[in-house]
């Protein structure tokens, strides 16, 4: 692989050296070639530097074996080049870099650095700029063992000399190779991408797609492949350049209702000459609104006792200019997001009105009215059955009193207050909580098989909500077995 890279090189430097002189005579020929011409120069002379700087760096790695002649060519030992101990010795010091070590890095940053600064800001070499930040990358890698370690540390420390030299021979050849293709470049003559400025596609980007009639409409013009080194001269259209970004900022005042179209032209300079580049889009204006949208997140009706999600908003208008009021209504967190607690409202009905703030300043306003209504009675539940069920008597004494609300929107917690019982023979007995106390549960056990053991009368709380009541529950039904 070395041999291959130092061949390719080879062939590479005199492609170069062919290249810069076809560059050098069309800058005498056709001065429109001047400034690609002195952009060589010093593309020649940094990557020259450069490349010669590693060329030592290799005569330093290869200085302490000797060539031998194979098939009438000298050749390095590179079975003996299976060890890497001048460079981990030079290069490196504990668990850092060697004075030399962060001398090499320096070298390569400079290169870097360099040849960005030399090819600037012309858009047809953004792809070159690109290229050497991607190939010179010095940042820190993370090996197989999850380890971060330094580019020095990962490519180099602990491999094989004829590795190293291989490395470095292959980092000519990227020298090389962004030689050429900035020549290329210059010389128009192929490029890394399709730069050209006709491949760009101007885009019509709008802060909104529908506008109230006679609003502002507002928003850039970008184009497709947008990057801060392409700006234009100038700018044909409803609007003016950013200079800062180079994108055209729109502002009209929107048109009739129904689609309208904004149109104009951006200017560039490319090879000293004027490329205009034409975009057109469309807005639609529609009417103002004169109804807001409300609606409950669970139904068209409102309850009592619990929180009722509500979402609210002003069709064309930011949640931030949307204002709602009803008693007990209060903001949720969430775009348009409330939450509406009507314990307090007495009656059937409640309303909500909501105010929304147009961006010409004005005020619309819109109301609706919900239905108002209590938490629908509990069914008794025990034993995981609900209304009723079939059993031992000493199952029903040992047994927790709960309550399920079916088919209701809202999954509501509560606690059992207290309940009846009534047992066949008996007297009966109101009990506290939710369990059968000893004078129930000697109750319960004296009933006979085929006795129907009744709990009724359930009171309960909402969690969270005591001052609501709830309905009692419907009764509960043991036949004893």
């Amino acid at each position: 692989m070395n041999e291959q890279f130092e061949e390719a090189n080879a062939q590479a430097i005199r492609s170069n050296e062919a290249l810069y002189e076809a560059l050098k005579a069309k800058a005498n020929e056709n001065s429109s070639f001047e400034a690609a011409q002195q952009l060589s120069q010093k593309v020649k002379g940094i990557s020259n530097q450069f490349y010669a700087y590693l060329e030592k760096i290799k005569g330093d790695i290869t200085s302490e074996f000797e060539r031998e002649e194979v098939n009438g060519e000298m050749k390095l030992p590179y079975e003996a080049m299976d060890k890497g101990d001048m460079i981990d010795e030079k290069w490196f010091q504990g668990d850092g870099l060697s004075p030399k070590g962060k001398e090499i890095i320096a070298t390569i940053e400079k290169y870097k650095n360099d040849m960005i600064a030399a090819i600037g800001n012309d858009v047809k070499y953004v792809p070159i700029a690109k290229e050497i930040k991607s190939k010179f990358d010095l940042s820190d890698v993370v090996d197989g063992d999850n380890v971060k370690k330094n580019y020095l540390d990962y490519h180099f420390k602990g491999f094989p000399a004829i590795a190293s030299l291989t490395k470095l021979t292959a980092m000519q050849n990227n020298v090389e190779v962004i030689e050429a293709n900035v020549y290329n470049i210059a010389l128009g003559k192929a490029a890394l991408e399709a730069t050209s400025l006709n491949k760009y596609q101007a885009i019509v980007v709008l802060d909104k797609n529908a506008y109230f009639q006679g609003e502002k409409v507002t928003g850039k013009v970008v184009l497709g492949r947008y990057d801060e080194n392409t700006k234009p001269v100038s700018f044909e259209g409803p609007g003016k350049i950013d200079p800062a970004t180079g994108q055209a900022m729109i502002e009209l005042n929107a048109g009739a209702i129904g689609e309208q179209t904004i149109e104009g032209k951006f200017n560039f300079i490319e090879d000293g000459k004027q490329v205009p580049l034409a975009f057109e889009g469309t807005y639609v204006v529609v009417p103002r609104p004169n109804e807001a949208t409300i609606s409950a997140d669970k139904m068209n009706s409102v309850y009592r006792g619990v929180e009722n999600p509500m979402t609210i908003s002003f069709a064309g208008i930011p949640d931030s200019d949307v204002s709602a009021s009803a008693q007990g209504l209060r903001k949720a967190s969430g775009q348009g997001k409330y939450n509406w607690d009507v314990t307090g409202v007495s009656g059937t009905e409640a309303t909500v009105t909501v105010t929304g703030k147009l961006p010409d300043g004005k005020a619309v306003t819109s109301k609706k009215v919900f239905k108002v209504r209590d938490i629908p009675a509990p069914a008794a539940s025990l034993r995981g059955k609900t209304n009723s069920a079939k059993g031992r008597a000493q199952d029903l004494a040992v047994s927790t009193v709960n309550v399920s609300f079916e088919d209701f929107v809202y999954n509501l917690e509560v606690d059992v207050v207290s309940f009846e019982l009534y047992v066949p023979g008996q007297p009966g007995m109101i009990i506290q909580g939710n369990r059968f106390d000893a004078r129930a549960q000697s109750a319960i056990n004296r009933a006979k098989r085929g006795d129907q053991i009744t709990i009724t009368g359930i009171k309960t709380k909402l969690k969270g909500n005591s001052k609501y009541i709830i309905k009692p529950s419907t009764p509960f039904i043991w036949e004893v077995q």
